[in-house]
C-alpha cells in the first residue's frame, strides 16, 4: 500500500468505491447503500398493497379497499434506514509506532477515510472522533462532499501523541451520540480490557453497533528482533535496553493473551472484533470483512 500526498492512496479508494455493498441486507451488518430500502417497515411512505395472509396484523388491513371491493389487502411501507456511521480513531502515542514505512495511526486513518468515502458516497451519514485519553477532535455527523472533506482534513491534521483511554472515551461519547448506528473504532486497544468492554457495553445497551478494528504492526505480533535494542517507552514509560530473545516468548504470550481475551469478550457481546496488521492491503482487508458480514446477513446469522 503506497503512501500518497493524501491520507489514503486514491487507487485504494477507487477500488473500495467499486465494491457492491449497497444491498440493504448489509446495512444491519455494516454498510449502507440507497436511501429507499426494499425492506418493508412502518414509516409514512406508502409502498404497495398486497393480499391479506393469515398471520398479518389486522391493523395493517386497508378497510377502505375492503369497503369498495370486499377484498382484504394490507398496506406495506418503504422503511427509511439511512445509515449513521461514527468513526473513532485512536491517536495515542502507541499508535505512532510503525515498521512498515507507515504507522498504525496512518493505517487507522486510511481505514476511517475509506469507510467515510463509501458511506458518504451513498448519501448516508458519517461523523468522526479523534481521541487519546480524551476527545481531541470531532467532526459532527453529516453527509455530502463537504462532510467528507471535513473528515479527511481532520484526519490529515491529526498526529499521534499522549496516553490512551479507549474505554473512558467510549463512556464519555455514548450520551452524546444522538442517533443509533454503527460505531467503528480503530485502535491498537493497548488499554485495560475491563475499561474497554465497559465502554462497549454502554454502546450496545444504547442500541449502537460497535465494530472493533485492532490495528497492529507486524513487528508487534512477531517480535522478530535479533540484536540488542533500545525500547523507548510509550505513553509515559521509560527507556530500556534489552535482549529481545530473552523476553520474546513472554512478550508474545502476553500480547496474544490480551488480544484473545479482548476478542472473546467482544464476541460474547455479539460485537465484531477484526485484527488487521499494517502490512495488509487495506482494500483487501475491508473487502474480506464486508463479504463475511454480507454472507452472515444473508444467512440470518
Amino acid at each position: 500500500m503506497a503512501r500518497s500526498n493524501g491520507i489514503i492512496d486514491p487507487a485504494v479508494l477507487d477500488k473500495l468505491s467499486g465494491l457492491e455493498l449497497v444491498a440493504r441486507r448489509a446495512v444491519e451488518g455494516f454498510m449502507a447503500g440507497v436511501h429507499a430500502s426494499p425492506q418493508r417497515g412502518s414509516s409514512v411512505e406508502f409502498a404497495q398493497h398486497r393480499a391479506y395472509a393469515p398471520g398479518d396484523e389486522v391493523r395493517k388491513i386497508d378497510w377502505k379497499v375492503f369497503a369498495r371491493s370486499e377484498r382484504l389487502v394490507v398496506k406495506e411501507y418503504v422503511e427509511e434506514t439511512n445509515l449513521s456511521l461514527n468513526l473513532l480513531v485512536d491517536a495515542s502515542e502507541s499508535m505512532g509506532f510503525g515498521s512498515t514505512g507507515w504507522t498504525k495511526f496512518d493505517y487507522a486513518r486510511w481505514g476511517a477515510a475509506a469507510l467515510a468515502h463509501l458511506v458518504l458516497g451513498k448519501r448516508d451519514t458519517a461523523g468522526l472522533v479523534i481521541f487519546d485519553d480524551s476527545i481531541r477532535a470531532k467532526v459532527p455527523p453529516g453527509n455530502g462532499a463537504p462532510q467528507e472533506a471535513a473528515i479527511l482534513r481532520s484526519l490529515e491534521e491529526a498526529s499521534p501523541g499522549g496516553p490512551t483511554a479507549v474505554g473512558e472515551v467510549l463512556r464519555t461519547l455514548v450520551p452524546r451520540i444522538r442517533r443509533r448506528g454503527i460505531t467503528a473504532v480503530f485502535s491498537d486497544f493497548f488499554d485495560d480490557i475491563d475499561s474497554i468492554l465497559e465502554g462497549i457495553k454502554r454502546l450496545v445497551h444504547e442500541g449502537h453497533e460497535p465494530i472493533l478494528f485492532q490495528v497492529v504492526d507486524p513487528l508487534e505480533t512477531s517480535f522478530d528482533l535479533d540484536a540488542l535494542v533500545k525500547l523507548e517507552g510509550l505513553e509515559g514509560a521509560g527507556n530500556l535496553k534489552i535482549d529481545p530473545k530473552a523476553i520474546r516468548d513472554a512478550y508474545l504470550e502476553e500480547i496474544q493473551a490480551h488480544t484473545r481475551q479482548l476478542a472473546q469478550r467482544a464476541r460474547a457481546l455479539s460485537v465484531d472484533f477484526v485484527q488487521v496488521t499494517t502490512n495488509e492491503p487495506l482494500d483487501a482487508v475491508l473487502a474480506a470483512y464486508l463479504s463475511r458480514r454480507l454472507a452472515r446477513a444473508r444467512s440470518g446469522g
